[in-house]
């Protein structure tokens, strides 16, 4: 999801395990503290940077690191902030994993632009840097990116809600994430193109940092502003869930039109009760497992992955539209995070 805001500085706190800064974070939500994880015992050292360990798209990341390093047979080191954001938190995590001697890092970071220079000062010493998810600012700060295609994720909840709507006016409501952050543009941009809308037919848009209490107050907001609203892109599923909740509270959950990005099990549930109508799913699992075996790849032979790999994404819905690929909620459920 994305997971990306901006900017106080944290308070650190050392980890016990591997001497590396562990913070808490949160991504689109609220944040709590924990410690630092290891995996696998080989002389080749990989180190996870989130942007929380407690949101449960990075929960899945750290989990796919973590099977990935014991599998290669690598050690791992994570660290998360304390908050959405914490950039300081992911420049000191940074330093301490060069100092502690990793081949690799991967890390999907709270702020694109401003996590480039230490970005910068590791790869100058010889680290494999990848970025999970969030691209940076520019994208070729970062050796790779292993990551969703967050346009398209957008443009397929676009073409599924025009299609949907089978022709009827629409008045488009967008809950977004935070003014330019890359992962919630894309989403928005791709959704308008795949709707074949721009900003000029969206007739309120909130942000909501992906918050689902967030996402009610915007969706209330957005009702009270216009009240004939009948379609609404979410940044992802809390702030889905949260419109849905606005919605129902004035008894137009039914005719009106949500649609979501992210897949988390919670959010593909909802699609199968029916209160998001459907949701492009993303694997952040994958994202990870492929970020480790790209650093002991380059542990071994001095390889470098390069360029963007796309992860995947998967429509998600139990009610398909003629021209438009997508898969049930059973398939979404066996494969969804969280």
């Amino acid at each position: 999801m994305s997971r990306i805001s901006r900017l106080p500085s944290s308070l650190l706190r050392a980890a016990a395990c591997t001497g590396v800064a562990a913070l808490a974070l949160t991504a689109c939500g609220s944040g709590s503290e924990s410690g630092t994880a290891s995996a696998g015992s080989g002389d080749v050292k990989v180190g996870l940077i989130t942007k929380t360990d407690t949101n449960p798209f990075f929960v899945k990341m750290k989990e796919g690191a973590e099977k990935a390093a014991k599998e290669n047979g690598v050690e791992l080191s994570t660290a998360a902030g304390k908050f959405d954001g914490d950039n300081a938190g992911q420049v000191t995590a940074i330093e301490n994993m060069v100092a502690a001697g990793v081949k690799g890092i991967l890390i999907t970071p709270s702020d694109s632009k401003a996590i480039v220079p230490a970005i910068e000062k590791a790869k100058a010493k010889g680290v494999l840097v990848i970025a999970l998810d969030t691209p940076t600012e520019p994208e070729s700060a970062v050796d790779a990116l292993f990551a969703t295609d967050n346009v398209k994720a957008g443009e397929l909840i676009g073409e599924y809600a025009k299609a949907a709507m089978k022709g009827k006016s629409a008045k488009i409501a967008t809950l977004d994430l935070a003014p330019g952050v890359s992962v919630g543009v894309q989403r928005h941009s791709g959704f308008l193109k795949g709707f074949g809308a721009t900003d000029k037919d969206v007739v309120c848009a909130q942000d909501t940092g992906g918050d689902q209490a967030k996402g009610q107050t915007a969706m209330e907001n957005c009702l009270q502003k216009s009240p004939g609203i009948n379609v609404v892109y979410t940044i992802n599923e809390p702030a889905a869930l949260g419109a849905y909740t606005a919605l129902k509270a004035k008894g137009r959950e039914k005719d009106v039109l949500i649609v979501s990005v992210d897949g988390g099990c919670t959010g593909t549930q909802a699609v199968k009760d029916g209160k998001i109508a459907a949701t492009s799913q993303q694997y952040p699992l994958k994202m990870a497992a492929e970020g480790v075996k790209a650093v002991v790849t380059y542990a071994k032979d001095g390889k470098k992955a390069s360029g963007y790999t796309d992860t995947g994404v998967t429509l998600i819905s139990d009610k398909p539209q003629d021209g438009v690929t997508s898969k049930d909620t059973a398939y979404g459920l066996e494969n969804c995070w969280g």
